[in-house]
């Protein structure tokens, strides 16, 4: 055609374009003050007891904390100090930002891990036999519309609050408080299944600020020194479509505005809200818990498959059963983007990935105190973890291996 549409009587392709919106929030949010108050904690056990079993929640309002659940465990820990130093880096230190680590009340309803629990999980069984910790299903993601096989929007996203954080410390935005979000809605093109991006819609940031700054120099040193620097330049247009503190104002924030609960931002944590969720949150929870085992286990079976140049972009799901050990069920789905069938791929990731707990605990060192780096900025797509590095994948013919 000279217009330079598609001619479909030759077959050929419409490629359908959309719109998709994933956003994250940054530490001094109060869900992820808990999220890092937990795995402060969880990190503290590790440190002196790698079999610590720990399930705790975190809950935040104006002027307090109040840790809860349950934890076995050879170590004792100081909670007051773990506590208060977390919201002190968070940066929440003065009443006048809405939270002082040095003056919040800390509460704690700490129990020990049911011992029904314990007798079906681990106790009497080696690392290899481990049970899972509950029932569940947990999904994995990959990719390959940007290096670290995840989906641009949120990447985006979290590299606006990252962002912020940092001009915060340095004294670059010296009327920046600790809450913030951002939301990236991006443009994309579908290519046989596979996600390409093509331009940034709309980005869309909120930062707490003193009662001091105008709007005007809030909003123009946020796309200066924020914005500009994160988006890259190509996938910016003029029409792309910006909101800077739509509210206004925006000095009351933190645990003054709203109430915090750790994990309540599992989307964020993940794909924002790409692929699939199981549900179940990651802070505070040792790897015994599948939630957070077998999720990470997951995204490395998803992100392995990618990088391989298996598929282009794909889902995987996990199920388990409380105190069984083999996964109950594996599926993968690469949206057509294989260069073999998905029951191939599914046949490959079975021949490469021991999925028992156990050996996912082994293989990805989860019994190291890493937990508090995954808290912000999400736990996928960050090169610093190891299930973020994808695994050499052995790869044989179906008729070698029925011979």
């Amino acid at each position: 055609m000279s217009d330079g549409q598609p001619n479909l009587a030759n077959g050929d392709e419409v490629k359908e374009k959309f719109l998709f919106t994933s956003e994250s929030v940054g530490e001094g949010h109060p869900d992820k003050i808990c999220d890092q108050v937990s795995d402060a904690i969880l990190d503290e056990f590790l440190k002196a007891d790698p079999d610590a079993k720990v399930a705790c929640e975190t809950f935040t309002k104006t002027g307090m904390i109040l840790i809860g659940g349950e934890i076995s465990s050879n170590a004792t820990i100081d909670f007051q100090s773990v506590i208060r130093r977390v919201i002190q880096q968070i940066g929440y230190d003065d009443s006048r930002k809405g939270f002082d680590y040095k003056t919040c009340n800390v509460l704690t309803a700490i129990e020990q891990q049911s011992a029904d629990i314990a007798q079906c999980v681990h106790e009497g069984r080696s690392m290899e036999e481990l049970g899972a910790g509950d029932q569940g299903l947990m999904f994995g993601y990959a990719s390959d519309e940007t290096e670290e096989c995840m989906p641009v929007t949120v990447v985006l996203a979290h590299a606006l609050n990252e962002r912020l954080a940092i001009c915060r410390r340095d004294g670059t935005l010296p009327w920046a408080r600790p809450d913030s979000k951002s939301q990236v809605t991006v443009e994309y093109m579908k290519d046989k299944g596979a996600c390409i991006p093509l331009r940034v819609h709309t980005v869309v940031v909120s930062i707490q600020h003193d009662q001091y700054v105008s709007l005007e120099r809030l909003r123009s040193e946020v796309m200066e020194h924020v914005v500009r620097q994160v988006i890259p330049a190509h996938l910016l247009d003029k029409d792309t479509i910006y909101h800077i503190n739509p509210s206004g104002r925006f000095v009351i924030g933190g645990p003054q505005s709203d109430a915090g609960l750790t994990g309540r931002k599992i989307i964020v944590d993940t794909y924002g809200g790409w692929g699939a969720h199981g549900g179940g949150a990651f802070s505070g929870k040792d790897c015994s818990k599948v939630d957070r085992s077998a999720a990470y286990a997951a995204r490395w079976v998803a992100k392995s498959l990618v990088k391989a140049g298996l598929c282009r972009r794909v889902l995987v799901q996990l199920s388990y059963a409380i105190g069984i050990a083999e996964p109950l069920a594996v599926y993968v789905d690469s949206y057509g983007t294989g260069t073999k069938p998905d029951s191939e791929l599914l046949r490959i990731v079975n021949d490469n990935f021991d999925l028992r707990p156990g050996c996912i605990i082994k293989e990805l060192g989860l019994q190291a105190p890493i937990y508090l780096k995954t808290a912000a900025y999400g736990h996928f797509g960050r090169k610093a973890f190891s299930w973020e590095q994808p695994k050499t994948l052995r790869i044989y013919p179906r008729d070698e291996l029925d011979n």
